[in-house]
């Protein structure tokens, strides 16, 4: 016995009304494309400064990164990662949760704690990065090489 039910042709038109406002999903689309090739480029230039210049692995110490944050350039930079690495992360987290909780409460919950973890961790990341200043606390005791940072 046949049923009567069909197939819609997929090139027909959808019908259904489309909602009004931004599409949230089409930008956070072209968000992830565009975030990626810039974080591609800003975790290689990173890594390479990092690790192949110098002295490579073995000059990472307190004073090499004291001295990558007193450049406004480097500070940008970093900056520039953490905030890029972070909404590139929730909104991928945003798209597992979306595809995979189907509890509408649930959801918007995990959503919502998914954006404020990242703005918090966005906060922290900047203040550290602009009010870093590893001249603090010195005194007699300290290493000569950090006076001489800071004189």
């Amino acid at each position: 016995m046949m049923s009567s039910a069909a197939i819609a042709d997929p090139r027909a038109p959808h019908t259904a009304p489309r909602k009004k406002g931004a599409n949230l999903e089409k930008w956070g689309w072209i968000y992830m494309r565009a975030s990626g090739v810039l974080l591609v480029v800003l975790i290689f230039g990173h890594l390479f400064v990092n690790l192949m210049v110098g002295d490579g692995i073995h000059g990472i110490d307190f004073a090499f990164v004291a001295g990558k944050f007193a450049s406004p350039f480097w500070q940008w930079w970093d900056v520039l990662m953490l905030w890029l690495a972070l909404i590139h992360g929730a909104n991928g987290m945003r798209t597992i949760v979306n595809d995979y909780v189907t509890h509408a409460g649930t959801r918007r919950t995990l959503v919502w704690a998914l954006w404020i973890a990242a703005g918090f961790l966005i906060l922290l990341g900047t203040l550290v990065v602009f009010t870093f200043d590893p001249c603090l606390g010195l005194s007699d005791d300290s290493v000569a090489w950090l006076q001489e940072l800071c004189a």
